[in-house]
């Protein structure tokens, strides 16, 4: 497969790392608005063709496939000119900056009969892989209730660079470069965890969004610091279950933490994600008496990126795949619109959501 990388920032790394070592994939070409950061990822990487644009890189179309790592605001108009151009794609998440335009993406997969998915990162994670299939199984009987939390501290930490002085982190402070705040950018991220494991998806949300004060007037060079930073919601589940979901930068002592916890009505689970491992505890069968906790073993699975390139050999779409951000990013948008009328919504308001802002 000829692997083509669009943009060239901080996570491209970590995707032309990944790629970079299975075998038959050859990363021909990298796109980047910036000729000499683009030049520089190049050299890192052994990637022979550097372009400015995507245009450019279509035109020369020397490439099977892509990886799209821009900015969240760029995934629209990128993604689909890719589908257009007979391309496969790996999207970075979130799929789209709203619903509207994740939707138009899933429609323009779905039609093109590409196969395209998004990196929903910790679906790498084995003991959320293994969680879900306990529950798929029935052995924490019918899920009650559950609690999932994404962690980060770097608002209080530079344990990851300074956040005031580096592009890579402040556009994900300001709406108007395209962040949805804590909510668009770990947001995403928690809900797939949760309703992964789940094994349901979200069916009516309340959310409550907030950004705190981080600089003098808010604002850092162009930067206005006025997207969301923390988030707390309750959310009804289609299988009934009750959840509590809530993520934040200001966690202070947790730099990237992910933890579910699903209760059913014959047992228990907990799956925690961190930059030192992943485990996964039971509290299942006789132990449930006495609520007590054992390790689970969950094994191995494969990363995002090998799955993308065997669906690619296969010709198949996997999931993670459009729709399913797409209805991921309806749950979003609904979240932010929670807020704003201070009232639960169901999905199927997302349609009243849309025709308002089409009036607006």
């Amino acid at each position: 497969m000829r692997l083509l990388i669009l943009g060239t920032g901080g996570m491209a790394n970590s995707h032309a790392k990944a790629f970079g070592e299975i075998e038959g994939v050859e990363m021909v070409g990298a796109v980047d608005v910036d000729p000499s950061r683009a030049k520089a990822f190049a050299v890192t990487h052994g990637i022979e063709n550097t372009f400015t644009s995507l245009d450019d890189a279509i035109a020369w179309g020397e490439f099977d496939a892509a990886t799209n790592v821009t900015p969240d605001k760029a995934h629209h108009p990128t993604t689909l000119a890719l589908i257009a151009a007979g391309k496969h794609v790996l999207c970075e998440k979130p799929l789209a900056e709203n619903y509207e335009k994740a939707a138009e993406m899933a429609a323009a997969a779905e039609r093109a009969g590409l196969v395209t998915m998004v990196n929903l990162t910790y679906r790498n994670v084995a003991p959320l892989q293994k969680a879900r299939e306990l529950v798929v199984a029935g052995e924490i009987g019918r899920v009650r209730h559950l609690e999932a939390s994404y962690l980060q501290s770097w608002l209080v930490s530079r344990a990851w660079g300074d956040w005031a002085s580096e592009s890579k982190w402040l556009w994900r402070l300001s709406t108007k470069h395209g962040s949805n705040g804590v909510l668009g950018d770990v947001g995403i991220h928690i809900l797939d965890f949760a309703g992964y494991g789940a094994n349901s998806s979200v069916e009516r949300v309340f959310a409550r969004l907030k950004a705190f004060d981080k600089a003098p007037d808010n604002r850092i060079g162009e930067y206005d610091l006025d997207a969301n930073d923390s988030f707390a919601m309750t959310a009804e589940f289609e299988n009934g279950a009750m959840a509590v979901i809530h993520a934040s930068r200001w966690a202070t002592g947790h730099l990237n933490e992910l933890r579910l916890r699903l209760h059913g009505d014959r047992g228990a689970l907990e799956v925690i994600h961190t930059p030192d491992g992943s485990s996964l505890r039971g509290c299942m069968g006789p132990d449930v008496e006495k609520a007590v906790w054992r390790t689970v073993e969950a094994g191995t699975v494969p990363t995002n990126y090998q799955r993308f390139v065997e669906a690619v050999k296969a010709g198949r779409t996997v999931e993670p795949g459009f729709r399913h951000a797409a209805d991921l990013q309806r749950v979003l948008d609904l979240a932010i619109e929670t807020e704003r009328s201070r009232r639960e919504l169901g999905m199927p308001d997302i349609d009243a959501v849309v025709q308002e802002r089409a009036v607006g």
